[in-house]
C-alpha cells in the first residue's frame, strides 16, 4: 500500500482563511477546564504549555499568553521563522485564573484584538457554533462509537473492546475479572488531558495494590482518575516499537471540507504525551496511509456534527500492524505544533525538513528564563554539528520545582533515515546537556549563570 505526499499548501490555506496571519490565544486552561478538574498546579501547567500558541499558524500576528516569557523567546523565534512584527499581550493569567477571564475583564484588551480585523485561533473552542460536536466527541465514549462505526470499511484498523463501568462497584468488577484471566487493562475517565483520566493496570499491579477496588481508590487519590464511578475499561493492545504511538492530524475548513495534515511518531511516556516527530517519511508510507484513510473518514463524520478547525485521531499499533484508533482531540494538539513548524521552515528554509518536540525535557536544575535561553543557545550551537536547528518552545517552567524546558529539533536532510538519525543524535547531546545542568563537571553548566541546582531526588521524580 502507498501514501499519497499531502499537498501542504491545501491545509495550510484552509487553516490560515487564504494565507492570513492571525491572533494566537494561548487559553490551554480554558479548554481543559470544560472537561476536566482545575487545581491551581494543572492550571499553572497548562498556563506553561500555552506557549505553543506561538506556533498555531506560521506566522503569529499577536500573541495572548497567560505567562510572561522573556522577549528573547519572540526575538529568536522570529529570526528562525522570519515573522512579521508580533504583537504581545503577556502576563494575562496567574495560577488562579485564566486568558479567557482576563479579556471578559479587560474590555479595552478585547476590543485592540478585534479592531485588528484578523482571524483569531485558540487551542480549541470554548463557545459558538461547533461547541456541541466538541463536548460531545471530546468524550471518550463517543469517540470509541465513532471509530466502531467507522473501522468496518478499514481492514488496517482495529477498534479496542470498550466496556462502561457507571459506578466503582461495576469498575471494581470488570478490572478484577480482567486481573484473573492474566489480561491488562486500560481505564479511561469519559474525558482526560495530557495523560490525565487514563491508567494503564497489569494482573500485578491490582495484585499488589491489595485488589481491583483498593487499586482504583489508589488511583483517584493519587489524582490519575476521578474519584467514583463513571470510567471506561478498555482492552489493552500492546506496542510495536518506535511506531507504537501514532496520531494523524488534518483541518476542517468552513466550507466543511477535510484536509489532511500528516501522520505522526508521538512520544509517550506511560500515558503522558511528551512530543512528537513529524515530516516526510516520520511514518511507514502503510501505515501513514492506514492512519490517514481512517482519520479523514473521522472528520467527515465530525464535518457533519458541525466540527471545523484542527482535530486528530491518535492510535496504538499493535504487534501485526494494525492501528488501533484511542481517542479524537476536537482542538489543536501537541503534534499540531511540529507539523507548523516544518511547514514554515520548509517555506523559509528550504523544503524536507523533519521536526521532532520535546515538551517537557528534563533540566537538572532550576533556571531563570534569561539563564535557560543562554543554555539553550549553547546547546542550539551544539545541535548545528548533527546539521539539526533547535528552537525553544516552552521557556516558561524552568522554574517550577521540577523544572523543564520545550524545544523543537528539526532537520532537513534528503532522505528519512539521515534525518532522524540527525535528530536522535540530536536529542540525545539535548537531554544529556540539560539533566546536567547541575553537574560542575559537565562542559555547559558553569558558562550559565543563574544555575540553581536541584536534589538528585527532584531529577530522577521525572
Amino acid at each position: 500500500m502507498g501514501t499519497r505526499q499531502v499537498d501542504a499548501s491545501q491545509w495550510q490555506q484552509a487553516w490560515t482563511d487564504g494565507g492570513r496571519r492571525a491572533v494566537h490565544i494561548g487559553d490551554v486552561a480554558d479548554f481543559n477546564a470544560q472537561f476536566v478538574p482545575q487545581s491551581p498546579a494543572a492550571r499553572r501547567q497548562a498556563h506553561h504549555y500555552s506557549c505553543l500558541a506561538a506556533f498555531y499558524t506560521p506566522d503569529p500576528a499577536a500573541l495572548l499568553l497567560p505567562g510572561e516569557p522573556d522577549a528573547e523567546w519572540t526575538a529568536w523565534l522570529a529570526r528562525e521563522l522570519a515573522w512579521g512584527p508580533v504583537e504581545l499581550h503577556t502576563g494575562l493569567a496567574d495560577e488562579h485564573g485564566t486568558v479567557r477571564g482576563t479579556l471578559a475583564a479587560r474590555p479595552a484588551l478585547r476590543e485592540g484584538v478585534e479592531r485588528l480585523g484578523l482571524p483569531v485561533r485558540p487551542w480549541g473552542r470554548t463557545a459558538g457554533p461547533g461547541l456541541e460536536a466538541v463536548h460531545h466527541y471530546e468524550s471518550k465514549a463517543a469517540s470509541h462509537e465513532l471509530f466502531a462505526r467507522t473501522a468496518a470499511g478499514h481492514p488496517g484498523v482495529l477498534v479496542p473492546r470498550q466496556r462502561p463501568a457507571r459506578s466503582a462497584r461495576r469498575a471494581a468488577r470488570l478490572l478484577a475479572a480482567l486481573a484473573r484471566r492474566g489480561e491488562t487493562a486500560v481505564l479511561k475517565a469519559h474525558h482526560g488531558v495530557g495523560g490525565y483520566g487514563t491508567a494503564v493496570v497489569t494482573p500485578r499491579e491490582t495484585a499488589a495494590a491489595g485488589g481491583a477496588r483498593a487499586l482504583l481508590r489508589g488511583l483517584a487519590a493519587e489524582g490519575v482518575l476521578p474519584p467514583g464511578g463513571g470510567l471506561l475499561v478498555e482492552e489493552y493492545v500492546p506496542g510495536r516499537g518506535r511506531l507504537r504511538n501514532l496520531t494523524f492530524d488534518a483541518v476542517i475548513a468552513d466550507d466543511g471540507t477535510v484536509h489532511p495534515v500528516g501522520t505522526a511518531v508521538m512520544h509517550v511516556d506511560g500515558t503522558s504525551y511528551r512530543g512528537a516527530t513529524a515530516g516526510p517519511g516520520a511514518v511507514p508510507p502503510r501505515a501513514a496511509a492506514t492512519a490517514e484513510a481512517f482519520g479523514l473518514a473521522v472528520g467527515a463524520e465530525l464535518a457533519r456534527a458541525g466540527h471545523r478547525g484542527w482535530y486528530d485521531v491518535d492510535f496504538v499499533t499493535d504487534p501485526a500492524g494494525r492501528l488501533a484508533p484511542t481517542e479524537a482531540n476536537l482542538r489543536l494538539t501537541g503534534p499540531a505544533v511540529a507539523f507548523v513548524l516544518a511547514a514554515r521552515l520548509d517555506a523559509v528554509h528550504g523544503p524536507g525538513h523533519r521536526v521532532r518536540t520535546l515538551d517537557m525535557l528534563p533540566l537538572g536544575a532550576r533556571l531563570p528564563q534569561q539563564a535557560l535561553l543562554a543554555h539553550l543557545a549553547q546547546l542550539a550551537e551544539r545541535c548545528e554539528r548533527f546539521g539539526v536547528r533547535l528552537l525553544p518552545t516552552i521557556p516558561t517552567a524552568s522554574w517550577e520545582e521540577l523544572p523543564t524546558a520545550g524545544v523543537a529539533l528539526a532537520a532537513r536532510a534528503p532522505d528519512t533515515v539521515t534525518a532522524l538519525d540527525a535528530l536522535d543524535a540530536a536529542e540525545a547531546v539535548a537531554r544529556a546537556a540539560c539533566e546536567a545542568l547541575a553537574d560542575p563537571f559537565d562542559a555547559v553548566a558553569p558558562g550559565v549563570p543563574g544555575v540553581s541546582a536541584r536534589s538528585p531526588r527532584g531529577r530522577a521524580a521525572r
